[in-house]
């Protein structure tokens, strides 16, 4: 979301509640991929549900959530540019299902971990789209994340993980979601873009799940419920850290979403991530948090 880049430095303790905000949007986040994986083929057997069902799940329940919130702020959707938001939306529909799907299948952690790619990819499309110049630094933090990612998948390997190829998928789609976004930023306020990404990808939804319903059983609508909460509480509380402090503090935090997956999978499954998970996750946030440190060098010498 856009933060003023003319608005006074955080104080100490706005920066403290920015982190804390920011940790418990990752926990919120990585509750979303442990219930899409409790509704997926490992934990439900013959009763899970499609991912595209779980999206569904995820932004129906998220839009009913947001409506009365909306209604009561009368939110101005004057000058709004539906083609950005649709096509954006396109994607994060695209990259959440696949998301959900990967997560359902392998481990939280790996699943999570390869999801973390996706501001590498953005950063890979800002040059065609943005326009953006990329650096040596940065080029240099993208390879060591997409080596972390092949440490993952394991390819040519007897442990090779196919499945790791859908979260790959979806590292993608967000990536190009994440440059779109960047756009509608700067021109559109954040709660005009919350809503609209719900009510978009409800209506992408109601579309594509028609194909693959099921009638969920009781638990499974109360956890379709909760995934949709989760969301919508998860980006409210990010919005309100981006708030308080710089993008460049908050952005580092975002990786206690991994751990907050390790933790998630182990006690509902007992799994845990194995010594190529651990190296291949430590890589992708090493290289990610390169490419995050040159950006905030950038900004700072900019200012």
């Amino acid at each position: 979301m856009a933060v003023d880049a003319h608005r006074a430095p955080a104080s100490t303790g706005q920066v403290k509640v920015a982190a804390g905000l920011v940790l418990l949007s990752c926990a919120l986040m990585a509750g979303t991929t442990l219930i899409a994986k409790k509704l997926g083929p490992v934990a439900a057997g013959e009763n899970a549900l499609h991912p595209i069902q779980v999206t569904a799940g995820r932004f129906i329940f998220g839009f009913l959530l947001l409506l009365p919130v909306i209604a009561w702020l009368r939110i101005d959707f004057r000058n709004t540019s539906w083609t950005s938001h649709i096509l954006r939306m396109a994607f994060a529909w695209s990259g959440i299902t696949c998301l959900f799907a990967a997560s359902a299948m392998m481990r939280l952690a790996d699943a999570t971990a390869i999801g973390f790619l996706n501001p590498i990819v953005a950063m890979i499309l800002s040059i065609p789209l943005l326009g953006e110049r990329v650096g040596p630094w940065r080029w240099v933090g993208a390879a060591i994340a997409f080596s972390g990612a092949a440490v993952l998948a394991q390819p040519g390997t007897e442990a090779f993980q196919p499945v790791a190829l859908i979260a790959l998928l979806a590292a993608l789609f967000i990536g190009v979601e994440v440059v779109l976004i960047k756009r509608l930023a700067d021109r559109e306020p954040a709660l005009r873009i919350l809503f609209l990404s719900n009510l978009l990808g409800a209506m992408i939804s109601l579309c594509a799940v028609f194909f693959v319903w099921r009638w969920p059983t009781a638990e499974q609508w109360w956890l379709l419920g909760m995934l949709g909460a989760l969301m919508v509480s998860a980006q409210a509380l990010f919005i309100q850290a981006m708030r308080r402090g710089d993008a460049s503090f908050v952005t580092p935090f975002l990786y206690s979403a991994l751990l907050f997956a390790v933790l998630y999978d182990f006690v509902a499954f007992g799994v845990l991530p194995t010594a190529a998970g651990w190296v291949g996750a430590g890589l992708i946030v090493s290289g990610a948090l390169i490419v995050a440190w040159r950006e905030r060098m950038q900004r700072r010498g900019q200012s």
